[in-house]
């Protein structure tokens, strides 16, 4: 009877630690010896670029079947030349290695040279269309970290700048009302109206607005055709074009809560991005960056960063109500509340084992 009590005693606490789900705070392991694609893989039917996962730890020398369309990538986002034979072949050679090396230098990655987790990871991401580097006759100016289209590219209105900005009436999603889409696109505006001396404003004559904003399938006769789902998600011209296009093919969304998609892509996150490169910035190496070209389904990017800021205010000057010290104020509360969540994540697990404890002393006695 006592080993059977004894038993139950230390089953009733262990039981109660295990029904706790104690959360943790995410942290960061040491690289082990087998290597791990952080690929959602409930998207890999549907993902544009999913394939390239084939190529993972590829460099120098090797030759793979399909590296030719990897290549292509690689040629669509400035990094690599067409080849004069006009065909790309399915080697790795020296040329590829050096765009692999710009890639990842480009982006913040490791610097390897091969087609490591990280680099195809983000091969695989769903992204903005406009290239990174040098491409097609256009070029870029990079700093550090944001960079500019070649000539650093700006509206040249006399003060006060007012861009106005019109919705196609023929290309449009219907599973969004037009109204809850204006006031998404108006936000985004407005983040950067806050930092420049720059504002927007709406009209309703499409044809002559300086930003014209619309939803396209495929080829849409720009000579940017888009890709089908989690491919890119959406691309815009440097000043003073104004063309703005985005991919209805997506799942856009508006709030996460109502649309479960796992496709779903934010609606407000890649209009403020696209908005950026509208202004003149092209991609930003900061991967905290509103500018910076990739965004994940089912996730958020909202807020302008530093770099975004720094970036746009060299082409159009600071808006005079705007401080630096109320956006470091902004990130500062935001990282104080991830800190706050873990922190009670952490006493949640302290409380359920102090109980645990406690139980299995009383229950010993």
């Amino acid at each position: 009877m006592f080993q059977f009590f004894s038993y139950y005693s230390f089953l009733i606490p262990f039981s109660f630690l295990c029904l706790c789900r104690p959360s943790f705070p995410a942290r960061i392991f040491p690289e082990s010896s087998s290597t791990v694609i952080t690929v959602d893989t409930h998207n890999t039917t549907t993902t544009t670029w999913h394939g390239f996962t084939r190529f993972l730890d590829a460099g120098k020398g090797s030759q793979v079947s399909g590296m030719s369309e990897l290549k292509e990538y690689f040629n669509r986002f400035g990094y690599l030349p067409i080849p004069d034979e006009n065909n790309f072949t399915d080697i790795f050679d020296k040329q590829f290695e050096s765009a692999v090396i710009a890639y990842q230098t480009n982006l913040g990655l490791p610097v390897t040279g091969k087609l490591d987790s990280d680099t195809i990871s983000m091969m695989v991401s769903p992204r903005c269309g406009v290239s990174d580097t040098k491409t097609h006759g256009t070029t870029f100016q990079a700093t550090k970290h944001f960079s500019y289209f070649y000539g650093k590219p700006r509206w040249g209105r006399q003060a006060p700048v007012i861009l106005t900005y019109a919705f196609s009436q023929n290309n449009m999603i219907d599973y969004i009302s037009l109204k809850d889409i204006k006031t998404v696109f108006k936000r985004a505006f407005s983040r950067w109206a806050q930092v420049i001396p720059v504002s927007f404003m709406e009209i309703e004559d499409y044809p002559s607005a300086d930003i014209r904003i619309g939803f396209y399938y495929r080829d849409h006769g720009d000579g940017q055709p888009f890709d089908g789902v989690l491919g890119v998600l959406a691309h815009a011209f440097s000043p003073e074009n104004g063309r703005f296009h985005l991919d209805a093919s997506e799942t856009w969304a508006l709030d996460f809560e109502t649309v479960k998609s796992r496709v779903a892509v934010d609606l407000e996150s890649v209009a403020t991005h696209e908005i950026g490169h509208i202004l003149g910035l092209a991609h930003s190496s900061v991967k905290e960056a509103v500018m910076y070209p990739s965004l994940s389904p089912r996730s958020k990017k909202v807020d302008l960063k530093i770099d975004d800021v720094n970036g746009v205010q060299a082409l159009y000057g600071s808006n005079p109500n705007f401080t630096f010290s109320s956006l470091l104020a902004s990130e500062n509360s935001f990282n104080k509340g991830s800190g706050l969540r873990n922190t009670r994540s952490s006493s949640k697990w302290n409380i359920s084992f102090v109980v645990g404890v406690l139980l299995l002393f009383l229950c010993t006695r």
